[in-house]
């Protein structure tokens, strides 16, 4: 063995076999092989918070293969994926391994394809110590949170409880917005549609004002006061003003973009989008090229574009659009204030191969994604769309009155006159009605034929979707476009937030948390404070800023807190309604209330210590028991699994690990039970239907 070449996944090595060839030996590490253990804090705050970090447990076989392979290599590489995670990925294996961390033995690729490993290779750098340090920082940090933080929310709310340094802020947003919803008090207001005749074309124009200037409609009254003035009048056009304006594309994707609008394209969730671009980036095999990455590098703020790409995509544009689709002078994009640029914005790694000459060799999803990417930069690089602008003055007159005295209603529209990027990628963010009829005159009389009065409430603020907190998050600073997927998929797992359709709606769990810590622990749910954290962070990464004096500059206010809140709050217990039952105790009569253990929920007395009554909690489902006809209930085995039974039990002894679904046998009428390879199964013994079931498509998706 030459050359060893140590990666992330399994996928990324198979794709890099295809151009380094057999010179080379390929590992993947499968993620982290050494991390702080979870039993305990790790972190020896005593010491300058140094961290105790010991292999990942299943990892130790892996561990020794690495070893043996280092031993009878020549050289070896470190080829993690390019950013703060990788790169202290990496210096955990140095440190594993025994590599020397003063030798040029890290290597990056932005893409995956031949040129993108060339590049790679030929210019290996040392580990960066700096962006070892922010991710250490960044890990540490939220040890010392977690672990310090959860257990006294644990205590003061309900058993197992986290309070995250950045989830939580994500919690406080949906919090937050849902009380403006509670507080917010409609007001209502009213338009005028007035419809218009104009040589056999018909006009849509609203009500603007009058000669003093634009006047709002607060009620029905001053609505129908105007319509009284209008009463009788007549109509004619008083200016007609045609323009010409320019829309330009969309820059490329970055992270937070690309997730936002996977979300609103494509329902897909921020965790989804993310997983399905790592398998692009990585590698997937396509006919006739073998394994190939398909994508740059997914984890990116930055909207740099290289200029071996920008010349491979005009060209692209040229032969399969033409020269007069190419913007006049290239397009560059500047990237936020506070972007990371150490890569490229997220873009095809060849142009030439579309989607549709890789979509036989793509999973539905992975092409869906594939297509927005492609779509979006290549639009990106293309000439603006032209419009045709028109708008329209529409005035009164009333016989008797002066003529300086009138009403104005205003419509304006557009037509396409060329449409450049459109032809690929069109935002969908035009909120004008549709284009103008042709011919319109300026002074020619128009026929009214009706005036259309409306009613209308402000609305509350929406609330947030994956998107909107993504996009907010980002605005704000909170986390770094890498970490809202999995910001997001906490937060709902541990059931602080429920997803409503495709909106994020705070439980009154998520609430009680947010409340504790804003009274308690101030900076914790602080959005700028946690902002501040991030921009120090990225100062740890520029070696602008000593990792350790940032942790004291945290941890030693937090710390004091921390026990000042402990001694006032002692013996205190925040009841949630939630929790409550309407099941009395057996032995007190009091309701019962649901409680959190070791292996799930369960129905305690809130009498304790007085009265310590327990029993198991089950939840309804909607299906019937196949041989009793009881109501089948979802309960957990002494090890924490989830089982179905009977609700007569022990009368009727059904049980089964096969789901409960809504769903009837066509056969016999009975409850169907979804099992393994989502097989609907009948589970009447005398029946004995199965069917595979048709996948559904996720609401929320």
């Amino acid at each position: 063995m030459a050359n060893l070449i140590i990666v992330e996944s399994p996928s990324k090595a198979k794709t890099l076999k295809n151009y380094l060839g057999s010179g080379y030996e390929i590992i993947a590490s499968k993620g982290h092989v050494r991390d702080l253990p979870a039993a305990k804090l790790s972190v020896d705050i005593k010491n300058d918070f140094a961290p105790k970090y010991s292999i990942v447990k299943g990892k130790e076989k892996l561990v020794k293969e690495l070893k043996a392979a280092v031993a009878e290599s020549d050289e070896v590489f470190l080829a993690t994926d390019p950013d703060r995670e990788g790169e202290a990925i990496s210096w955990h294996l140095a440190e594993i391994l025994g590599l020397d961390l003063d030798k040029l033995n890290r290597v990056t690729f932005n893409e995956i394809t031949g040129t993108g490993v060339k590049n790679g290779m030929a210019n290996p750098r040392k580990v960066d110590i700096d962006l070892v340090n922010a991710q250490q920082a960044r890990r540490i940090l939220d040890r010392l949170v977690g672990y310090k933080l959860s257990p006294f929310v644990s205590q003061k709310i309900r058993r197992g409880l986290s309070a995250g340094r950045v989830q939580s802020v994500a919690v406080r947003m949906i919090v937050d917005r849902e009380n403006e919803i509670r507080a917010f008090v409609p007001e209502e207001y009213w338009s005028i549609e007035g419809k218009f005749l104009f040589s056999r074309k018909n006009i849509s124009a609203d009500f603007y004002g009058d000669e003093t200037g634009k006047i709002e409609l607060k009620s029905k009254e001053e609505a129908d006061a105007i319509l009284t003035r209008l009463d009788g009048a007549s109509y004619y056009i008083s200016s007609l003003k045609n323009g010409k304006r320019t829309k330009n594309p969309a820059p490329p994707f970055i992270t937070s973009t690309l997730q936002q609008e996977a979300s609103r394209r494509l329902g897909f969730r921020a965790e989804r989008t993310m997983k399905i671009a790592q398998e692009l980036y990585e590698g997937v095999n396509i006919a006739g090229y073998g394994s190939i990455g398909l994508i740059t590098y997914m984890r990116t703020d930055s909207l740099r574009i290289s200029e071996e790409a920008r010349a491979a995509t005009d060209e692209f544009i040229r032969d399969n659009f033409g020269e007069k689709y190419l913007p006049e002078k290239p397009r560059y994009y500047k990237s936020r204030s506070n972007a990371q640029d150490g890569h490229e914005a997220i873009r095809p790694s060849t142009v030439a191969l579309t989607p549709d000459k890789v979509k036989d060799s793509l999973s539905a999803e992975q092409y869906k994604l594939y297509t927005l990417i492609w779509n979006r930069f290549v639009a990106s690089m293309m000439a603006s769309c032209i419009q045709n602008t028109s708008k329209l003055e529409i005035r009164s007159t009333v016989s008797g009155e002066p003529e300086d005295k009138y009403c104005v209603f205003t419509a304006s529209g557009y037509s396409v006159k060329f449409d450049g990027y459109t032809v690929l990628y069109d935002m969908g963010d035009s909120d004008e009605k549709s284009k103008l009829p042709d011919g319109l005159v300026s002074g020619e009389a128009v026929k009214l034929k009706e005036l259309i009065p409306n009613q209308h409430f402000t609305q509350p603020p929406a609330r947030y979707t994956e998107e909107s907190l993504i996009k907010t998050l980002e605005e704000n600073g909170v986390g770094r476009p890498s970490t809202y997927a999995t910001i997001i998929s906490t937060i709902t797992k541990r059931e602080y937030v429920e997803r409503k359709a495709k909106q994020l709606v705070p439980t009154e769990l998520g609430e009680a948390i947010v409340n504790l810590l804003k009274e308690k622990f101030k900076n914790i749910v602080n959005v700028k404070f946690t902002a501040q954290l991030e921009t120090d962070l990225d100062m740890v990464g520029e070696g602008k800023e000593d990792y350790i004096r940032m942790l004291h500059n945290f941890y030693d206010d937090f710390e004091v807190n921390l026990q000042k809140v402990k001694k006032e709050m002692e013996g205190v217990k925040i009841q949630l309604q939630e929790d409550i039952t309407d099941i009395p105790c057996e032995k007190c009569g009091r309701m019962m209330v649901i409680k959190s253990g070791r292996f799930g929920k369960f129905l305690a007395c809130p009498g304790y210590p007085d009265c310590k009554t327990t029993k198991p909690y089950v939840v309804e489902t909607n299906a019937r028991c196949p041989i009793c006809g009881g109501k089948v209930m979802s309960k957990k085995s002494k090890k924490g699994y989830t089982f179905f039974g009977c609700e007569t039990w022990p009368g009727c002894n059904f049980m089964t690990w096969d789901k409960p679904t809504d769903e009837i046998c066509p056969q016999c009428g009975k409850s169907l039970f979804k099992g393994k390879g989502g097989m609907l199964s009948c589970l009447d013994e005398k029946c004995g239907y199965k069917v595979k079931a048709k996948r559904k498509k996720d609401k929320e998706d």
